[in-house]
């Protein structure tokens, strides 16, 4: 288990983590989710102390990093798939930190295995693609089979085969008992890898809780209907004392209620029904909504599209904008 408390981080005037206490269980796939400039990684390099944090601290099974005489073995970590030697092979790259780690040699032929890396293992990292760099440094996260893994950006640069296989591995890895933390920004794929999530903005914690809850928490939940006796069904609504919204295509929108509540009245009054249908916000919209104040980067439309044009002229890029906009990059 990780354990997070009072986790504080300064750049000079600029807090990038600020006051961050939760734990990550295991037995679950956590979610590590907040916008560009959030915190994240930073959060992801102190409970690994590669940086020093300014206030707070960091348990890992009731010990701080440094205290854990072969870490590797208590927790792996994929925070840049770029950091092995691009001059090793991939079975290079892993032997010397199976070596260095006393980990047996014959680890390294079965995490190459585990990641789809076997028929490269003797051929230079450098040559990779991204998402076998990815693969990479899964296996490099996999060597000392520990029972806690850290993630950052795993799926990224892998193919749809990869992605599968990448979401598959986590959700073993956590019914195994491991405790499993994934950073990503790609929202369809955390929704179907989570099961509990952490949100930060700004450095600060803004939720802490299942994925299903923060979905219905931070989103809207609605029945939708289609009936060629839309008027009669109506009216039936309010005479149950439903709230209708009416729709852009014709259906009909009903807060607060179950589309088996709303099948029954329809019954009761011998209405038809074209369609009736459950609507939940996606894990995309409602961390969009969560988040819409704690984030630091907006982009306008470009000029000349419509009312935001002038906006988006005034925040038209200057001297040393790249510069600035990729401090928040990754964070």
């Amino acid at each position: 288990m990780i354990e997070v408390e009072g986790l504080t981080k300064r750049f000079g005037k600029k807090i990038a983590v600020d006051q961050l206490s939760f734990q990550v269980r295991p037995g679950v796939v956590t979610g590590f989710l907040g916008p560009n400039g959030a915190g994240k990684s930073t959060t992801m390099r102190m409970m690994l102390d590669l940086d020093i944090p300014t206030g707070g601290s960091v348990r890992i099974d009731g010990k701080h990093y440094r205290e854990l005489q072969e870490p590797v073995k208590y927790i792996g970590a994929l925070l840049d798939a770029k950091a092995m030697h691009g001059g090793r092979s991939a079975y290079n790259n892993l032997l010397c930190l199976a070596q260095s780690n006393r980990i047996p040699v014959s680890r390294v032929n079965e995490v190459l295995d585990t990641v789809g890396l076997t028929a490269v293992a003797k051929q230079k990292s450098k040559g990779f693609s991204l998402g076998m760099g990815q693969r990479l440094g899964i296996a490099a996260a996999l060597l000392g089979d520990p029972e806690i893994l850290m993630f950052d950006e795993p799926v990224n640069g892998l193919d749809p085969e990869g992605i599968h296989w990448i979401r598959n591995l986590m959700k073993a890895l956590a019914a195994q008992g491991r405790t499993i933390f994934v950073s990503s920004h790609l929202m369809s794929e955390m929704a179907l890898t989570a099961d509990h999530l952490i949100v930060i903005g700004q450095g600060k914690l803004l939720a802490n809780t299942s994925m299903a809850d923060f979905i219905q928490t931070n989103s809207r939940s609605f029945v939708r209907l289609r009936s060629p006796q839309r008027e009669q069904i109506r009216d039936a609504l309010h005479e149950g004392g439903f709230t209708v919204a009416e729709a852009g295509d014709g259906a009909l929108e009903i807060d607060g209620s179950t589309s088996e509540e709303i099948g029954e009245l329809a019954a009761r009054h011998g209405l038809v029904l074209h369609e009736l249908s459950s609507q939940r916000a996606s894990l995309e919209e409602a961390f969009m909504q969560m988040t819409a104040e704690s984030v630091e980067y907006h982009a306008h439309s470009a000029p000349g599209t419509g009312p935001a044009a002038p906006a988006a002229a005034a925040a038209a890029p200057g001297p040393g904008w790249g510069q600035h906009d990729n401090q928040g990059k990754g964070a």
